[in-house]
């Protein structure tokens, strides 16, 4: 195999792929990237952890087709210190790789290409889906993610269900829940569609989506505006088999495998009836837990909220360091209210509902509290946690 490709585009995919490769994976070839022909006008590279795989496709001048492995992370440390020029990669017959820019080069040890394990192919019917708005469901709910190996394998992912004209995003930890629905969009689907995607999964998507955003951005600009207002939004192709899912974006496809279990039933948790809410500013409550929480229990990040006649005050002690008090402003003249939460919970939220003002809500000091948004348009966004004893 022989190809030639310009510094910034293999740089840029192959920074793509790192998320997936395992540092301390057992199994030599997970450490290695394949590089494949396809055509002669660009390569795939693809990497996987045999759960999470990427296929990346870049521009190249392909003069001779075939398949190589590659260390990942030496590969990518050696073209990102390279000079912004074309390189070209030569297998040679000891499946090594040459590799040549201006005056660098190098020999990197590579593996036959029989070494690298198969990753599925996409079999099932595509849905589209808008990347815009897949991207605002993950964003809003991974956080609330567990970030522990649980053995309610269930948790250790968010549930994605598409139906009618709505899409919906459950994640949780077992101790809060966020929860998203974008409504009010045709898919063609004649019943719910629903699966389980892990954390890693998703962390990924998010990477691609973003990325499309600012190439969708990028195009809008170098266009006028009767361009802007036809360009059509961007689509996700997605599909799914027994065992595994499949989403196109772009030029690049994420493969992942299925989470199993059964997902907690999220509707149980979220309050059904609310008799005390009250608004804040978003940056200033977000502002003053942030500064409460330097003081906090370093186990249980505990903040004490007094709610009363417009005010709220937010208290945190640990007897290792001291006490902080802070006050916020906020619309409500019901009764006397104290209750405490994780700190970092309600950070988590604070940092990505995105809008200037938001709400806490609760039944009754006994029961879970719900923030939520003031104003989201096209979106029903909603952060069930549970109060603490402090």
């Amino acid at each position: 195999m022989e190809f030639t490709v310009k510094k910034s585009n293999l740089q840029k995919e192959l920074g793509f792929v790192q998320g997936v490769i395992e540092r301390k994976n057992t199994i030599p070839a997970l450490q290695n990237i394949a590089i494949k022909s396809e055509g002669m006008d660009a390569i795939k590279i693809i990497a996987t952890d045999l759960d999470v795989s990427i296929r990346c496709q870049c521009e190249a001048d392909v003069k001779k087709p075939g398949t190589m492995l590659i260390h990942a992370r030496k590969l990518f440390d050696i073209v990102r210190n390279l000079p912004d020029a074309e390189i070209q990669i030569k297998k040679d017959e000891q499946s090594w790789a040459e590799l040549k820019c201006e005056r660098s080069k190098y020999r990197i040890v590579g593996q036959p290409e029989e070494a690298f394990p198969s990753v599925p192919e996409p079999k099932a019917t595509k849905l589209s889906f808008p990347a815009e708005g897949l991207r605002y469901l993950i964003e809003h709910t991974i956080y609330a993610i567990t970030q522990e190996e649980n053995q309610r394998f269930a948790l250790n992912g968010a549930q994605f269900v598409i139906g009618k004209s709505s899409a919906r995003m459950i994640a949780t930890d077992g101790h809060r829940l966020a929860y998203v629905e974008q409504k009010d969009f045709e898919l063609g689907q004649t019943e719910d569609f629903k699966v389980l995607v892990p954390r890693k999964t998703l962390n990924e998507l998010l990477k691609m989506l973003t990325d499309l955003g600012e190439q969708s951005a990028k195009g809008k600009d170098d266009k006028n505006k009767e361009d802007k207002e036809q360009k059509q939004p961007e689509l996700v192709m997605f599909d799914k088999d027994e065992n595994h899912l499949f989403f196109n974006v772009g030029n690049r496809v994420l493969i992942s495998r299925t989470l199993s279990g059964q997902f907690p039933n999220y509707e149980l948790v979220m309050p059904k009836e609310i008799k005390l809410s009250m608004a804040f500013n978003t940056g200033d409550f977000s502002s003053a837990i942030k500064r409460a929480a330097l003081m906090a229990d370093e186990k249980s990040k505990g903040v004490k909220l007094h709610i009363s006649n417009n005010i709220v005050e937010i208290t945190s002690q640990s007897t290792e360091v001291g006490k902080a008090e802070e006050s916020v402003l906020t619309s409500y003249d019901g009764p006397e209210i104290n209750v405490g939460f994780n700190s970092n919970y309600l950070l988590d939220f604070l940092h990505s509902v995105g809008t200037e003002e938001m709400y806490l809500e609760f039944k009754d000091v006994n029961s879970q509290a719900q923030l939520r948004p003031k104003h989201t348009a096209n979106y029903d966004y909603k952060y069930v946690v549970m109060p603490m004893r402090i």
